[in-house]
């Protein structure tokens, strides 16, 4: 846990470093202590299987003289006609000792044992689940702070040009050859820079919030990443954990079914039992030994068919959401893999455009510069390059968070692919 405060005191090297923070976060911890409930859960079901032994003590008072332990005709006889012998009656008797159960066949317990065994598997699924998704989370946050770190650096290199620009219109307005209007146009030109700097400013402060929400570590700029692969499409692994849900659902039902059939089970009892006799007050003692095994047979239990149906329930309600998650995530898929190959192209075409529009700004710079271009129209190829670049910049962002999507659909390492 103080691994994020041990980063916060050296600078943030790789997003690899965010990923090991990431695994001290509350919510996986919480995933891991979910996968160990679901163990216990396992482990609490198996235990039924076992025989389990429990000791006694008990005082019973009765307020006529009763048997201490059933007795046989003949010892019955003996006892009558030796009156001075201590009778095994009491008004007060003492007994101690063990009570065993042992489960030959109860079917139910089986099912359960399996259905536990399910759930653990999708305590694990939704834990991987949940960390990629993070990690994918992560490095979106990461590559919008690239976005702003980007768009403010161009910002910044349009407001040099502003600013050299402005030098020449001071002179020519010194001179009487420029009108003041140029002037204002150019110093609010400069000032609607300052402004979109500012609100950058606050966009990577809410960012750079959200990333220190997940790791612990405050970031003060963008990390460098690449991309060492790629996501690999097949099959479906987002869906694994619920999936697994309703395979336990069925074996839920399944199990619920099972407690109408009969059990078999083994019981044995030992008690040792100490009483005064009830005919001269002797001290009177003996041990007493039951073995059995018994047939439980349900004829009519109505909770017992209300769980059933209470079982069936919750599983088609797995289903549904099952089939509702794997129709958003095909849809998903399937458009975010379609537009990847725009997204790609775009990238290039925006390069491509950003020289053009630079070396049209050029241009544009001479012209004004020799009076054969207004004011308004020097400002719009300032404008278009920045428009550009921020276009690039997007896309760029854009193409980091579908690769991300799209790894976390199919259940893809984000540490292999992300550098």
């Amino acid at each position: 846990m103080c691994f994020p405060v041990m980063l916060q005191a050296q600078e943030v090297q790789n997003i690899g470093q965010l990923f090991s923070a990431l695994k001290t976060h509350p919510q996986t911890i919480g995933d891991e202590i979910a996968v160990q409930q679901a163990i216990a859960a396992k482990n609490l079901a198996n235990s039924k299987l076992y025989p389990t032994l429990d000791g006694f003590g008990r005082y019973e008072y009765a307020s006529n003289p009763t048997a201490m332990l059933p007795i046989p005709p003949s010892e019955l006889f003996v006892l009558a006609s030796n009156p001075d012998m201590g009778q095994p009656f009491s008004e007060n008797i003492y007994r101690f000792g063990a009570v065993i159960s042992i489960p030959i066949f109860i079917k139910s317990i089986y099912t359960t044992a399996s259905m536990s065994g399910i759930l653990v598997k999708s305590a694990k699924e939704k834990a991987f689940i949940n960390l990629i998704r993070n990690e994918a989370i992560l490095v979106s946050l990461n590559a919008n702070l690239q976005y702003i770190e980007s768009l403010d650096q161009a910002l910044k290199s349009k407001k040099r040009s502003l600013m050299k620009t402005k030098e020449f219109v001071v002179i020519m307005v010194n001179n009487g050859r420029g009108s003041g209007a140029a002037l204002l146009k150019i110093n609010n030109a400069v000032n609607e820079v300052a402004i979109l700097q500012n609100d950058l400013a606050i966009q990577r402060e809410e960012v750079i919030a959200i990333i220190a929400s997940y790791t612990g570590i405050t970031l003060t700029q963008p990390l460098a990443m690449e991309q060492a692969g790629t996501y690999q499409s097949g099959e479906m692994l987002a869906l694994n954990p619920q999936i697994e849900k309703v395979t336990a659902g069925k074996m839920a039902i399944r199990a619920e079914k099972e407690k109408l059939l009969p059990s078999l089970v083994a019981q044995g009892a030992y008690s040792e039992n100490f009483a005064n006799a009830y005919n001269n007050g002797a001290h009177v003692n003996n041990h007493y030994v039951t073995v059995g095994v018994s047939l439980r047979i349900p004829v009519f239990t109505m909770d017992q068919y209300a769980q059933i149906k209470k079982s069936r329930l919750e599983m088609e309600a797995s289903i549904n959401e099952l089939e509702k998650t794997k129709l958003e995530l095909t849809t998903q898929a399937i458009g975010l893999q379609n537009s990847s190959l725009l997204i790609e192209n775009s990238i290039q075409l925006y390069i491509n455009s950003i020289k053009d529009k630079e070396e049209l700004l050029a241009i544009a710079k001479v012209s004004y510069n020799s009076e054969q271009m207004s004011i308004e129209d020097y400002l719009k190829y300032e404008d278009e390059v920045v428009l550009e670049q921020s276009k690039l910049f997007n896309s760029q962002t854009r193409k980091w968070q579908m690769i991300m999507k799209l790894a976390v659909i199919y259940g893809n390492n984000i540490e292999e692919i992300v550098k």
